[in-house]
């Protein structure tokens, strides 16, 4: 029964049905449970909220990254996916704080300062929550002293630094300078990424790390934990 439960929650989020009221890339969908409801009846029936994130989104984010890569996915089909993860994460948020389970870690987010793009952050941002990190999303537009002051009043173990306008790239270094300057730098991971990033220029302005898309951001984010768990 809860394979079955699960199961049904992978083949929507790869759907990208958030409601039963949604389409669905297959004919036939409207009227059957989105992901919203598949998680609700989910955790009526006892299934473990980290079963539902690890066996039911993650694997079902997989396929989809393996789709987009292929071509048979495209930026909407991924964003359909990425909405449903996000709006079943906002229903199963309260139940992993009573049952305990620890986030994987913590990591802010922002689109720097002259950027108000934020399409691939927030992508990322639904990603790493439904792979099971606490995500605080500063939103776009930030300054690297408001990222700095984050950074240090939260103390998360990673910050995510998003630019898509080649023209605001530099406040990426301008925010890891500050971070330097601040005494803060050794004690969090910095990945940056969008469209003018490269893993030459994450190198050049000492980042620890760089994403492609929001998926191998992903694949960046466990590496980096298990260098920090290390």
């Amino acid at each position: 029964m809860a394979e079955d439960m699960i199961s049904l929650i992978r083949e929507n989020v790869i759907q990208g049905r958030v409601t039963q009221d949604d389409e669905g890339f297959d004919e036939g969908k409207v009227g059957q449970p989105g992901v919203s409801e598949l998680t609700e009846k989910a955790l009526a029936q006892g299934i473990n909220p980290e079963d539902i994130i690890k066996r039911g989104f993650s694997e079902a984010m997989v396929v989809v990254g393996q789709k987009f890569e292929i071509e048979e996915y495209f930026l909407p089909d991924m964003l359909a996916s990425a909405e449903a993860v996000g709006a079943a994460m906002e229903i199963l948020e309260p139940h992993l704080v009573k049952s305990g389970i620890k986030p994987k870690g913590k990591i802010i987010v922002a689109t720097v300062k002259g950027d108000l793009h934020d399409i691939g952050k927030n992508i990322v941002s639904i990603l790493l929550r439904g792979a099971g990190y606490t995500v605080e999303d500063l939103g776009n537009n930030i300054t690297p002293q408001a990222i700095v002051d984050a950074v240090a009043k939260e103390r998360p173990q990673f910050l995510g630094l998003s630019a898509l306008l080649t023209s605001t790239r530099i406040r990426m270094r301008e925010t890891i300078e500050l971070l330097t300057e601040s005494g803060v730098r050794d004690k969090v991971k910095v990945i940056i990424g969008g469209a003018p990033i490269s893993e030459e220029f994450a190198q050049s302005i000492g980042a620890d790390g760089y994403g492609a898309d929001g998926f191998e951001a992903v694949r960046v984010m466990e590496a980096l934990s298990t260098n920090v768990e290390g």
